[in-house]
Formats: C-alpha cells, sequence, structure tokens
C-alpha cells in the first residue's frame, strides 16, 4: 500500500463520518422543539444510529477482507449521501430515524474498515496507539464543525431551514467518495479463515478470550459514559444553563473540540509514557471533573444570554471533561488490537464495533431516562458509576494484553 495516500484516505473518511454520525444529539433536541416528541421517544434515535452498526458489523466484520476495504467504505459514501438527499425532502422524525439507520449501517463498514487498515499500514504498539488516537481525534474535530454547521443553516421563524446542512453533507459524501476512488490500494492482506463460515468463526471464537471479554466491558463502559454526554449536552445547555438553541449546540461544541485535542495529544503522549499511566490520569481526571466541577455549573446563575461573551466561565468548564476521557477509546481499542495477529483485526473490529453500539445505545437511553425522571440537572452525575469501574477494568486489561504478547513472543 502507498501508506500515506491510505492514511489520508482513513483521515477524510472518517471526518464526513464523524459530522453525519454525531449530530444525533443536534437532531434529537430539533426533534423535540420541531416534531413535538419528548425525550425518551427522541432518544429512539440513538437506537437506530447503533443498532444497524451492531448488526452490520456482526454479520460482515468476519469476511470483510474478502469484499475488500475500499469497496465496503465507497458503498458506505454512497448510502449516506442518498441518505442525506432523502432527510431533506422528507423532513420528519420518521425521515429523521432512516437517516440515522442508514448511517449507521455505513459506519459499520467504514469503521471495521479504517480499524483493520490501521495495523496494515503501522508497526508495532506505539506507532498503532498513535495513528489510532490521531484518527479518532480527526473524527472529534468532525463532531465539532457539525456543531457549527446545523446552527449555521438554523434560522429562526423558518423551521424548515436547517435541512439545507444535509445538501452540505452530500456534497461532502461525494467529494469523500471521489478521493477514496482514486486512492490506490494494495489488498493482498492475510484472510482469517479458507472460507465464509471459518472467517465467521474466527469472530466468535474471539468471544471466548478473557482479554477480548474484558476488553469489551470497557468499551461498552467508556461508550456509554461518552455518548450519553455528548448526545445530551445540547439538550442539557438548553434546559439547564438555559441557553438559546442555537448557542446551546454551539456550546457543545467545547466537549467535541477538548475530545479531538485530548485524542491528539494523546497521540503524543503515548509514544513516550504507557498507555496504562494515561488513562488512569484521565479517568481520574474525568471523575473529579463531574464530581466537582458540574454542580458549579448546574447551580450557577447564568443569566440573559443572547451571544457566546454573555455566557460566566463556569458554562464553558464542564465540556472540558472532554479533554480527560478523550484518549479512552482509541487507547483501549488500539492496545487490545495490537495485542492480536493482524489477521484477526476485522473481526475484532468487528466486536469492536457492536459493543460499542450497544453501550452508545444504552448510554444515550440512559441519560434520556434520567433527564425525564431526576432531572437534567441531575443526570449527568450517573457517570461516575461507570467510570469507577471502568478504572479498575483498565489494570485487569494491562495485565491480560502483557500475557496475549508473551505468549506470542512480542
Amino acid at each position: 500500500m502507498q501508506d500515506k495516500a491510505i492514511k489520508l484516505s482513513l483521515f477524510i473518511n472518517y471526518f464526513v463520518f464523524a459530522i453525519l454520525l454525531n449530530s444525533v444529539g443536534i437532531v434529537i433536541l430539533k426533534s423535540q422543539n420541531v416534531y413535538g416528541v419528548d425525550e425518551v421517544a427522541a432518544s429512539t434515535l440513538e437506537l437506530f444510529k447503533d443498532l444497524p452498526i451492531a448488526i452490520v458489523s456482526f454479520l460482515v466484520a468476519s469476511f470483510l477482507p474478502r469484499i475488500g476495504y475500499k469497496k465496503a467504505m465507497l458503498a458506505a459514501l454512497f448510502i449516506v449521501t442518498v441518505a442525506c438527499i432523502s432527510m431533506y425532502f422528507g423532513n420528519s422524525f420518521w425521515s429523521a430515524k432512516m437517516l440515522f439507520a442508514s448511517v449507521g449501517v455505513s459506519f459499520a463498514l467504514i469503521k471495521v474498515s479504517v480499524y483493520s487498515v490501521i495495523g496494515l499500514v503501522t508497526d508495532g504498539e506505539k506507532a498503532h496507539n498513535s495513528l489510532m488516537s490521531n484518527i479518532e481525534g480527526v473524527f472529534m474535530f468532525g463532531i465539532a464543525l457539525a456543531y457549527f454547521l446545523f446552527p449555521a443553516f438554523n434560522t429562526e421563524g423558518q423551521p424548515n431551514a436547517w435541512l439545507n446542512v444535509y445538501w452540505l453533507l452530500a456534497g461532502l459524501s461525494i467529494l469523500s467518495f471521489l478521493f477514496l476512488y482514486f486512492a490506490k490500494f494494495e489488498e493482498n492482506y492475510e484472510i482469517p479463515g479458507s472460507d465464509l463460515k471459518e472467517d465467521f468463526m474466527a469472530m466468535i471464537s474471539l468471544i471466548s478470550r478473557l482479554l477480548v471479554i474484558v476488553f469489551v466491558i470497557s468499551a461498552f463502559l467508556f461508550v456509554m459514559i461518552e455518548q450519553g454526554i455528548m448526545t445530551w449536552l445540547p439538550t442539557f445547555n438548553n434546559r439547564v444553563l438555559e441557553l438559546p438553541e442555537n448557542l446551546a449546540i454551539i456550546m457543545a461544541s467545547i466537549l467535541a473540540i477538548s475530545l479531538g485535542i485530548g485524542r491528539i495529544m494523546a497521540g503524543v503522549l503515548t509514544q513516550r509514557v504507557s498507555w496504562i499511566i494515561v488513562l488512569s490520569g484521565c479517568l481520574i481526571g474525568a471523575m473529579a471533573m463531574v464530581y466537582f466541577v458540574l454542580p458549579r455549573a448546574v447551580s450557577a446563575d447564568i443569566g440573559i444570554v443572547q451571544t457566546l461573551a454573555d455566557i460566566p466561565p463556569i458554562g464553558y468548564a464542564f465540556p472540558l471533561v472532554g479533554l480527560f476521557i478523550a484518549p479512552i477509546y482509541p487507547l483501549l481499542n488500539s492496545v487490545v488490537l495490537s495485542a492480536l495477529p493482524k489477521k484477526l483485526h476485522s473481526p475484532m473490529s468487528g466486536l469492536i464495533i457492536i459493543f460499542s453500539a450497544i453501550g452508545g445505545t444504552l448510554g444515550s437511553r440512559l441519560i434520556g431516562i434520567l433527564f425525564k425522571e431526576v432531572g437534567a440537572e441531575t443526570a449527568f452525575s450517573y457517570t461516575l458509576i461507570p467510570m469507577a469501574i471502568l478504572f479498575l477494568m483498565l489494570f485487569i486489561l494491562k495485565n491480560l494484553t502483557d500475557k496475549e504478547k508473551a505468549a506470542q513472543g512480542v
């Protein structure tokens, strides 16, 4: 493979899907305000996004190397282009469900391909950790852009104006399709089994490994935390901090930007410091933010807000939790993938995506229920529970990956 061209292609594709995939929090808010659905009903958009990700990953991850990573990513970009145009003309909560179902199917193909190709263009754990963190960092900057794109098309008094953003997103998908189409892939990588049945069994057999079991629990817990906060932060800003809708969405971009910065920094740090030190420090910092900073933000008297300048510093504080939770997901993924043979990266990527999707759905759903039952002021404080469990799981995972590498003579 021509590594530089392939890496650039991975960055671009992931960036486009970051905007599409993580606009779900914005569309949840718009669904409540425009389509008149309640919090629990609106949270089903996360289900329509994540369930197809889990199902498609389960069905195709084991034999995607036979199909070809390039073909899979091209198909994904075509599907989301059509879905964006359909959302513009559909203009309903049902259309939003179909949009995120299409995005979910497509992202499953993209993510399995990206995670597998990372292993093909890197050598060693540190290089893998670094590229994974950088790609996931670019993903977060794509999310941040979404928080500016949607308000840019949102016009007060014109409830349908925001839909014009989907023409731009369709255009970005087409550009990404064309760049990938002309990128040169030499897909001569190793395939897990000798036929489709063996490919599938290679993925299923991974679940029996203790290393994989501990990892999927860890990934599940983290995505529950991240997606729960990210999805509901626009609503939190609107309901608790009483920010106007556009400012509530723009302010949520601080979380995405801090996640992007945190992941890029992690890509640098892990070349010098062990991943276990980085992640344990990050989790302690994240728990401190939830325990000490969140209550102050909730109780703050923000006052009348018309512009970003009207928001006091405490209003910006809680989203900075992203700096601490940012490195966790890419480093967890990189640690387990680099501990396994490269021929198992595609089936392992499928398991990563399946359990991440389930964690994201449950996280968003649980926070949605908590928003309704205990109030938006209290809901985010419950993330301390999975954070504490995840902290303990890190040290178990460290022990198991060391044993796996020793067994392979790495």
